[in-house]
């Protein structure tokens, strides 16, 4: 009895472990099933298929004349999926029949490769039933389009296995013009092995909108690390934006190779030329070259934004400041001390003697620096903030606004500041001991070409959609009056006189020009680290107005010359770079009537346009008015007609159940059609096409959700 009932004992205990083991699976595949299944359900998906990106197209960056700047040439990857089953039906009937005379058209046209190594090259791929053969690789468009006329291919993806991939790339189609203000659009690989994009410029300051919104395209696994794309499944991608610059490209090649030519002669290390239109604050050119280490130049920075000390082009803010506290006037006289003065132990110097008892116009036309600081120092050395104030109200202590990153910070000491000292306001009177960018010069400059109204400077006319311009900038005024009326004529008298009187360190430049300037030059000693001042640095600059009697451009050049230069005056380096493009301007857009306007109106383009509406009836529509146009709608069922290039563009517009379509461009009837067959609420505000509706197109779609539309 006693065996029996251990024999029974452990029985019965193996029965129970047996039970609760049971127990306890049942419960966890329970717990599987009904709470963590939709997450292996969609780590399986995961493993099996994913959603890659689509990128959008990139917008394309226009001159104000509508000469493309930077745009996105697509290029194509081509890949075979030798499992297409229109490739293997009838035991790969159709490949056999077709494999010899697409190898012939292959060779002839990519001449790479013989016909009997294409053959062999496919064949090869047919064989080990690769699913996603890379085929050809950085197609360019023209190759591609002439690639899918070839036999097999011309029969479609289905029947062929062939799969074409796209990719843009940004080319910039002047080259260096302008390249480092229009900007580069480089991907990189980033540590987390994604693709990613590099910007500088407008295209880094306007990255979102240029860059559009990405589509989504599902991928099936069909073997290891080989995924596929599926038909149907991609949600297609919302391209960029276009942007329209304020730029002149005859300007801007005007004012690179003059600036070229100047730093290439001196070896220069950098220079940079900013030309503005008075009237609006548009910057029409901005060159930056810069000296690479095989003696070439490239636009390597964009030194028109960045701070340095501007030396005598500064002595217009000083000027301002005296006679519009009305501690002077141009006849007042002031003695130069033969060039040389010391003032709280601490000299200034002169470029040259230029004498000693001289009117204060004359002083500043010589470009002397003991003159500057003899006057700053007799009126606001005990009310130094006086000063100050001046110049914060020029905006030499605030950004100039222009719409780029990477403008640095300018500096504009007050007497609170650590490093001020007893001889920081004479030294500031002559353009040292300050920070401001030569664009910020330059606003100086173009407000008293524009009978003092200071403007905001800008590179952006307008961002255009498809054609149509969805934002606008305007010219901004800063400050209405940077100074009187009274100032302001003699400022003006100042700077003709300048370019034009017996003392001025312009008036040898410009002798025997046809029209009138008024400029400033400067030559500023730079420091150069911990050498300081040691190695002879010279930053030579111009700027001025033309013509002087009607001003319609202003321009600065600053250059930075090489260690001990034989030649770094203002008026031998960046003033040939000034005057050469005035000289062309002049040459270029003088008018017939002789009134020597260097400028031509230019007019509105009238030809943007947008249809959107059915394909059929839109190519209907087109073929019965007989107008050319490029089609690009493919099997779409609704389409958009917009101009590209001044050329009629029908490209497909997707439509999805899920989303919100976009209905602008359509008339009444199509809008209609397409938004209650999706049982939406319309409401419908005035007559003609649509102009806007309330729902973001692309926004998720509710049914029976309301969405009113605006006609036009």
């Amino acid at each position: 009895m006693e065996v029996k009932r251990d024999i029974l004992w452990r029985v019965y205990l193996c029965f129970i472990g047996i039970v609760i083991f049971s127990v306890v699976i049942l419960m966890r595949a329970v717990y599987i099933q009904q709470v963590q299944g939709t997450y292996w359900i969609n780590q399986a998906k995961d493993q099996q298929q994913r959603f890659v990106e689509i990128d959008a197209e990139r917008g394309t960056i226009y001159s104000e004349d509508g000469s493309m700047l930077s745009t996105s040439l697509p290029y194509f990857n081509i890949y075979i999926d030798f499992m297409a089953e229109g490739l293997r039906e009838k035991n790969g009937k159709r490949f056999k029949d077709h494999v010899d005379s697409l190898s012939g058209c292959l060779a002839n046209y990519f001449k790479d490769r013989s016909s009997t190594e294409y053959k062999q090259l496919l064949t090869q791929g047919y064989r080990k039933k690769d699913r996603f053969f890379l085929f050809k690789k950085n197609l360019s468009f023209q190759q591609y389009k002439e690639l899918r006329t070839m036999p097999l291919i011309r029969q479609g993806r289905d029947k062929s296995g062939f799969i074409p991939e796209v990719k843009d790339k940004r080319l910039n189609p002047f080259g260096l013009l302008a390249n480092r203000t229009i900007g580069l659009s480089r991907e990189y690989i980033d540590s987390d092995g994604k693709i990613k994009n590099t910007n500088v410029g407008i295209e880094k300051t306007y990255d979102t909108v240029l860059k559009g919104q990405s589509g989504k395209r599902l991928m099936r696994k069909i073997a290891a690390g080989v995924f596929v794309p599926v038909d149907g499944s991609e949600i297609e991608p919302q391209n960029g934006k276009d942007i329209i610059t304020t730029l002149d490209v005859n300007m801007q090649d005007i004012a690179e190779n003059a600036l070229l030519k100047v730093l290439t002669q001196y070896e220069c290390e950098y220079g940079t030329c900013l030309v503005m239109e008075v009237k609006t604050g548009k910057i029409k050119a901005i060159a930056n070259l810069g000296r690479r280490s095989d003696g070439s130049y490239w636009e390597d920075m964009n030194y028109a934004i960045r701070a340095s000390e501007p030396g005598s082009t500064f002595k217009l803010a000083t000027m301002l400041s005296l006679l519009e506290d009305k501690y002077t006037s141009l006849n007042h006289r002031v003695n130069l001390e033969g060039g040389v003065w010391t003032v709280n132990g601490r000299t200034v110097y002169d470029s040259e003697n230029h004498g000693y008892d001289v009117s204060v116009k004359e002083a500043f036309e010589m470009s002397s620096n003991v003159g500057m600081a003899k006057l700053v120092t007799a009126y606001y050395s005990k009310k130094p903030l006086q000063f100050v104030e001046h110049l914060k109200r020029m905006r030499f202590d605030q950004y100039s606004g222009i719409d780029l990153l990477g403008e640095t910070t300018p500096i504009v000491k007050t007497p609170k500041s650590r490093t001020w000292s007893a001889t920081s306001l004479p030294w500031m009177s002559f353009g040292y001991e300050v920070l401001v960018s030569p664009l910020q010069t330059l606003m100086l400059y173009n407000a008293i070409a524009n009978d003092g109204k200071m403007m905001k400077p800008y590179l952006v006319n307008a961002v255009k959609e498809n054609g149509l311009v969805v934002k606008e900038n305007k010219p901004e005024v800063l400050e209405e009056a940077v100074c009187n009326e009274q100032t302001l004529k003699l400022l003006q008298e100042l700077l003709k006189g300048v370019c034009s009187d017996p003392h001025g360190t312009g008036t040898t430049l410009f002798k025997g020009a046809p029209y009138k300037v008024a400029g400033k030059t400067g030559t500023s000693l730079m420091a150069n680290g911990n050498r300081g001042y040691a190695d002879q640095i010279y930053q030579s600059s111009f700027a001025g107005y033309f013509p002087a009697d009607n001003p319609q451009y202003s321009c600065i050049v600053v250059v930075k010359n090489k260690p001990r230069a034989a030649v770094y005056y203002g008026a031998k380096i960046a003033g040939p770079v000034f005057k050469e493009l005035a000289d062309k301007l002049y040459a270029l857009n003088a008018d017939k009537d002789k009134k020597n306007q260097p400028v031509i109106p230019v007019k509105k383009d009238s030809s943007y346009y947008l249809y959107a509406g059915a394909a059929e009836d839109m190519q209907q529509v087109m073929k019965t008015l007989q107008w050319k146009y490029r089609d690009s709608a493919g099997a779409h069922e609704w389409t958009r007609l917009y101009a590209a290039n001044y050329e009629p563009v029908m490209d497909g517009q997707p439509v999805s159940k899920k989303n919100m379509p976009d209905v602008r461009g359509m008339g009444l009837k199509d809008a209609l059609y397409l938004l209650e067959n999706m049982q939406a609420k319309v409401i419908v505000r005035g007559r003609g096409k649509v102009k806007a509706q309330s729902v973001e197109p692309g926004t998720a779609f509710v049914k029976n959700q309301s969405v009113t539309i605006e006609l036009n």
